[in-house]
């Protein structure tokens, strides 16, 4: 039997500090505006499921898309897609890679190691090191295929995914090109909360319960579960809460991956997800120039933050793009909002 420990005990109590900062969401779900397709399907790419392995010799699976009538003998630039943190390829991934596989690359969507289809256990484990040796994994399956340009590849990162590739183009030169939309730093967003909203003495009483709680799992005892989207709202639920909901609780994104508890989908195991603590994804980000970075977020995005503070940090070529009128979880899957044009452009200019 497993539980999940309580949102309101662990990291994100420091949400509740920042609420008036964001507009009231209805609390109904399923909020289709601003051409909201999370599952969008396209005449124009054809896809097939792949499966490689890191270095660790663990299962990756993805799936890959090429244009319909790719001349498979020259080769072609390809993008990488990573997941927002706790969802799987299905989810928003897939989104991107077929819209930018419209525009011409081979592109490829994939399950982080110990989500969705890939392996690794225990099942929502927490290991920002292998989800960056992922990418990595995702570049070496590329490179090898006889169509992909190996030195035209490039890599969108998707919410917490946008620090892990980060994380992966600091120590993978192959990386030629980064974007990352929505960003999520999951180390500061860990460390210290949204706005800074978390104390130093709230976060060793993280740590002293993650502690505590290894003991018991070393004993046999039940998994706890932290963060992640709440199963349930209501009037009393805050902002956050009910954007996240809106995508992961409701037809408009719910993914619930074959052997997956829907209890537990979407919330990482809690001794697990201490490791972000330890993860400082804009540490040297400077030292990946002369390569771009292109950093999207939304000008109402609660994590506006950590792209903010990733371009302040990085080095040329670099840019900041703010959406208008779009929040965090807006560019996950609403069509309206995106800015592919954007993307395409950033990749035609470094990868063509």
């Amino acid at each position: 039997m497993m539980a999940r420990y309580s949102l309101r005990n662990l990291l994100f109590i420091s949400l509740f500090s920042i609420l008036c900062l964001y507009p009231f969401l209805s609390v109904k779900g399923a909020d289709m505006s601003n051409q909201a397709n999370n599952f969008y399907q396209s005449h124009e790419v054809t896809s097939q499921k792949v499966t490689f392995q890191n270095q660790y010799h663990m299962n990756v699976v993805g799936n890959l898309f090429l244009p319909k009538n790719l001349d498979k003998t020259i080769k072609h630039p390809a993008i990488i897609v990573g997941h927002p943190m706790g969802a799987v390829k299905e989810q928003s991934a897939n989104l991107y890679a077929i819209k930018m596989a419209e525009q011409g690359f081979v592109t490829l969507s994939l399950d982080l190691s110990f989500w969705g289809e890939s392996a690794g256990t225990p099942r929502n484990a927490v290991s920002p090191d292998i989800y960056a040796e992922d990418f990595s994994a995702a570049v070496d399956f590329l490179g090898n295929e006889s169509f992909v340009n190996k030195d035209k590849i490039g890599v969108i990162g998707i919410c917490g995914s946008g620090s892990f590739a980060i994380s992966a183009a600091k120590i993978d030169p192959r990386l030629k090109a980064i974007a990352t939309v929505s960003m999520y730093d999951m180390g500061a967003a860990n460390r210290h909360g949204l706005n800074h909203s978390l104390t130093l003495e709230q976060r060793k009483q993280i740590l002293q319960r993650t502690a505590d709680q290894r003991y018991v799992e070393f004993q046999g005892g039940k998994t706890e579960y932290t963060s992640g989207t709440p199963e349930k709202i209501n009037e009393h639920s805050n902002p956050i809460e009910k954007e996240f909901y809106d995508f992961y609780r409701t037809p408009r994104g719910e993914f619930i991956p074959k052997g997956q508890d829907p209890a537990t989908n979407t919330h990482p195991t809690l001794t697990s997800n201490i490791k972000f603590m330890n993860f400082y994804p804009f540490n040297d980000i400077e030292t990946i120039s002369p390569r771009p970075l292109l950093f999207i977020t939304g000008d109402h995005a609660h994590s506006k933050e950590f792209s903010e503070d990733a371009y302040k940090k990085a080095a040329e070529p670099k840019e900041l793009y703010i959406v208008p009128d779009a929040g965090h979880v807006d560019l996950y899957d609403r069509v309206g909002l995106i800015p592919f044009q954007k993307l395409t452009d950033f990749f035609n200019h470094y990868l063509k």
